[in-house]
């Protein structure tokens, strides 16, 4: 027997350091009123399915656009799960492009900053507890662009580009109880379809 647990993954909206093209990661900004309005619009898509609950990162971005989404939806936000926090970009948080940026820089990451492979693997953590704890659930979480970028491509074994604000990612869980297998499926990516038509 399988059980699927279906997920919406949602990056936050837009904070003022995302209009800046600043480096966010674990700083705790708040949305912006564009990134409120992206909250609202995100609604429409997730309204063609069922949903059970929203789980959001702690991070006031992230849970404001929770808030925002299970307002609408007439949900409630279950819980704030510490693990789909953001990216600690250490150094390298508040900066931008530019020569300052270029001295943190080295292949794959920031100097001081948590790994691509940590992030990834908290962030398919937290997804294997909630489906785990609520099997065959369909979840909303609202997190944010890195850390679903890094954790479905670790899930996936293939490289996703960067998660817009505010658009849908759908993902399924399949746990084959057999043999404890897990296999994941990505349906919809930045609010487009990947199935065949």
């Amino acid at each position: 027997m399988t059980t699927t647990t279906t997920f919406a993954l949602i990056r936050h909206g837009q904070t003022d350091w995302n209009a800046a093209a600043r480096i966010q990661g674990a700083t705790d900004i708040p949305l912006n009123d564009v990134g409120r309005g992206q909250a609202v619009d995100a609604v429409a898509p997730l309204k063609r399915y069922d949903w059970d609950f929203i789980v959001s990162s702690p991070l006031s971005r992230a849970a404001e656009t929770a808030d925002l989404i299970g307002e609408q939806l007439g949900l409630d936000v279950a819980q704030r799960v510490p693990d789909l926090i953001e990216r600690d970009y250490g150094p390298a948080e508040g900066l931008t492009a530019g020569a300052e940026l270029d001295a943190l820089r080295f292949p794959g990451g920031f100097r001081g900053a948590e790994t691509e492979a940590a992030v990834a693997a908290r962030g398919i953590d937290a997804l294997q507890q909630l489906a785990e704890q609520h099997p065959g659930a369909r979840i909303i979480v609202v997190a944010h662009g890195t850390l679903i970028r890094l954790s479905l491509a670790h899930a996936l074994d293939q490289r996703i580009g960067s998660i817009t604000n505010a658009t849908l990612n759908l993902v399924h869980h399949h746990h084959v109880h057999a043999d404890g297998a897990t296999t994941w499926q990505l349906d919809v990516l930045n609010g487009e379809s990947l199935l065949a038509v």
